[in-house]
């Protein structure tokens, strides 16, 4: 049985830190707020004060948080995993951050700890079915010695050294906004030039946005959008994404068209739905409150707070 600690109990880090609990692990955790751990101990977990409390305690810990800034913060200070962590221990990094936070963390571990570059390609379902896609950046002998343990949540990839974990992730998360812009906007032309929408969804069942069409089809039509990834994590990621391209000068005006859109939807106030409903907005389509008018988004403004 191997001592886990899982840093961050959000969306993804609780369902990472409960299939963990559920394959047998013995499993510390820690959250900025700690009422989220309730449900955790109740399955036998222990909660740590610190995020340093936790690493201490553990031979691989999990980070999982929202962005940079959180990463930051609970890897780095007296209280970090860096202060924690003793020769030995191997930590798995798996929020969507980038290259250069990914780089900072490596700077910040000390001398004998190890580190997995780790982000994940999937959601909420996929995590609790132990099938997701982890792009690993690291040295292949660490990777070998936690396949087991990263088995119990999907299927690793080995894609290089330290950082190219993230760059995996930000080319993979690229294609997944693009799609969702170039089929939200295939649907406000449609709906422009007059064809309903179930010509509409007919004729996209002959091109290559077809699987992606038939899956959303629902949503759009119905304006209901459930929650598994928030809209205001999406506008972080294409951030991130056009950040990546800008400093290594690549030229990705589709991903910043992708980023446009995710911004003023989240400025708008959809930040709290899911990332999905960048569809209705970019479509027009009329709606209940998760949906989004031809006039403009239904509900109050809320302000730009996304990292």
């Amino acid at each position: 049985m191997t001592s886990v600690a899982v840093i961050g109990l959000g969306a993804m880090g609780g369902r990472i830190a409960a299939r963990l609990l559920a394959t047998g692990h013995d499993i510390t955790v820690w959250n900025r707020t700690p009422a989220k751990a309730e449900p955790f101990l109740a399955q036998g977990a222990r909660l740590a004060g610190t995020p340093a409390e936790a690493t201490a305690a553990a031979d691989a810990v999990f980070v999982m948080v929202a962005d940079p800034a959180a990463l930051a913060e609970v890897t780095e200070g007296p209280d970090g995993i860096a202060a924690g962590a003793r020769a030995g221990t191997t930590v798995l990094q798996m929020a969507t951050v980038g290259v250069g936070p990914t780089r900072r963390l490596t700077d910040a571990l000390p001398n004998g700890v190890d580190l997995l570059d780790s982000p994940v390609l999937g959601s909420i379902s996929e995590v609790e079915a132990g099938t997701l896609r982890i792009f690993v950046g690291g040295e292949s002998a660490v990777l070998e010695r936690w396949t087991p343990l990263l088995a119990d949540l999907g299927t690793p990839m080995h894609v290089g050294p330290i950082g190219a974990g993230s760059a995996a992730k930000l080319v993979a998360n690229s294609t997944l906004f693009g799609t969702l812009g170039v089929l939200g906007e295939a649907l406000g032309l449609a709906r422009s030039l007059g064809l309903p929408d179930d010509v509409a969804f007919d004729v996209l069942a002959t091109t290559p946005v077809a699987p992606q069409a038939e899956r959303r089809r629902q949503a759009i039509e119905t304006g209901h959008y459930p929650v598994r990834f928030e809209l205001a994590l999406g506008r972080k990621d294409t951030g991130l994404v056009t950040s990546a391209a800008a400093e290594s000068g690549a030229d990705l005006r589709l991903a910043e068209a992708a980023r446009s859109w995710f911004a003023d939807a989240d400025r708008d106030g959809l930040g709290s739905q899911d990332y999905s409903s960048v569809l209705g907005y970019i479509a027009g389509a009329a709606g209940p409150v998760e949906s989004v008018g031809p006039a403009g988004p239904v509900g109050p403004d809320s302000s730009d707070t996304t990292a």
